[in-house]
């Protein structure tokens, strides 16, 4: 009889080896990988893209929707990976598209909002490769737009978009649809810049720095040393997971410090609370003769410069001083990093001729300065194309110094990188697909103790 119990032990051992090798081979199968085809960006994926391209069967590749739900706008990236075992991803191909107006548009008819959507996932459809359909993520994030409208709006808008995400035929879950908020919204765009350049798969890499300015908020986000990460707000400090590599981040939002919201605070309005009566602000940042009127979040205002004082310059940096009082957290650290900017530091730099509009460049953040000081001592004699120049300026340069950044420090800016847009849309993605591998793994690795359980008993 110990003969066909020894039989029977060794064939339940080799069954379990043989199990646990076909899942260790499943969850390496599924692990990001990097591409060796270079980046081609167009509308569409042409001709010369497919005879570029290697000659690789359909499952080598990963691809990725991401819309992008603005204030303005719906765009929809479609990006292609190209996947190669043990290796982070590479982009190979990105299909972009965008529509107006945005979400909020539709916050009193919610139902019209299925039109837009449903025309951008046609684009998807015809992008990805039925076969990969169902294995291809779909996510929705949402920006300033729907951060702006009243809770059950926003609900409302984005429960429709769960309605056409749910009858898609790509990988929608429960937390394809949401609102992102302002961090997310910078360690996603950092993402996108240090891949772009080659530092995110670079293990003895140094990374950059990412600051963006949008209309609503601000964020800075860097790779900090251990002296920042112990004096700093403990919500100041996060890490994620990014191809086998955990990065730790600095990243703050200063949610109010946008440029649009900073210039409603410079001119004397107050966020949500639009004044009564005539609603008119008065701003010495302004030419003492303008008078106009100005929308913001859906509320017209007259706005007025102050009768001539003491110097145009001076006074407007001392408004905007007392704005910022208290307001921001200088990082140290930041006066010795390299650091790209984006959106808006980029638009008013092209505004006062500092780099190319479409090639981008460096600029010096006491460029913002002096510019600023040239613009505003010369409103009073010459009219302004731009009327809020010597108010933005100048509060892009006070925000600068507030952040840590000395006059002498040098800026990059760029809208593109190898032609991709350094948006947060890449680095969202990236990382949205990493968590999605990390929770396939996880359930594997549960089936494979439950197995290793069942085993032993």
């Amino acid at each position: 009889m110990r003969i066909p119990k020894l039989a029977s032990v060794f064939l339940l051992m080799a069954c379990l080896v043989a199990y646990l090798t076909y899942v260790k081979w499943h969850i390496e199968g599924i692990k990001p990988a990097l591409f060796k085809v270079p980046y081609q960006h167009s509308g569409t994926e042409s001709d010369d893209d497919k005879q570029t391209s290697p000659d690789l069967s359909s499952d080598r590749f990963q691809y990725g929707i991401m819309f992008d739900a603005g204030s303005t706008g719906t765009r929809i990236h479609i990006f292609k990976f190209l996947l190669e075992e043990n290796e982070p991803p590479k982009l190979s191909h990105e299909t972009f598209k965008a529509i107006k107006p945005g979400l909020s548009a539709y916050a009193d008819d919610p139902d019209k909002c299925r039109e837009g959507i449903e025309e951008l996932m046609e684009v998807a459809k015809g992008t990805v490769p039925e076969s990969l359909w169902n294995s291809t993520p779909l996510v929705l994030k949402a920006t300033a737009g729907l951060r702006l409208l009243p809770g059950e709006k926003a609900t409302q808008l984005l429960d429709k978009v769960r309605e056409v995400f749910e009858e898609s035929p790509f990988l929608a879950k429960g937390d394809s649809v949401s609102i992102m908020d302002g961090t997310d919204e910078g360690i996603s765009a950092w993402i996108t810049v240090n891949f772009l350049i080659g530092e995110l798969n670079d293990s003895d890499g140094a990374t950059v720095g990412m600051l963006d300015l949008g209309g609503g908020s601000t964020q800075i986000t860097f790779s900090p040393q251990d002296k920042t990460i112990q004096t700093s707000p403990i919500d100041y400090i996060t890490s994620l997971q990014m191809f086998n590599r955990t990065h730790t981040l600095y990243s703050h939002s200063y949610l109010g410090l946008g440029l649009m919201s900073a210039r409603l605070a410079i001119l004397g309005g107050v966020e949500g609370q639009p004044l009564g009566g005539s609603q008119e602000l008065v701003s010495p940042c302004l030419s003492p003769d303008f008078e106009d009127r100005w929308e913001h979040a859906e509320v017209v205002y007259t706005v007025k410069g102050q009768k001539a004082g003491e110097p145009v310059y001076e006074s407007c940096y001392n408004k905007v001083e007392k704005v910022l009082y208290r307001k921001v957290k200088k990082a140290e650290e930041a006066k010795e990093m390299n650091f790209y900017a984006s959106s808006y530091y980029y638009d008013r730099a092209v505004d006062i001729g500092a780099i190319d509009e479409n090639i981008g460049g460096v600029i010096k953040v006491n460029d913002y300065s002096e510019a600023a000081k040239k613009v505003c001592n010369s409103i009073v004699e010459t009219p302004q194309e731009h009327p809020f120049l010597c108010l933005d300026l100048t509060y892009i340069s006070v925000l600068l110094q507030e952040l840590g950044f000395p006059k002498d420090n040098v800026l990059k800016l760029a809208r593109q990188i190898n032609h991709v847009e350094t948006s947060w849309a890449l680095g969202a993605t990236f990382h949205y697909i990493e968590s999605l591998s990390r929770q396939q793994m996880t359930e594997h690795t549960g089936k494979e103790d439950k197995m290793a359980a069942l085993s032993a008993q």
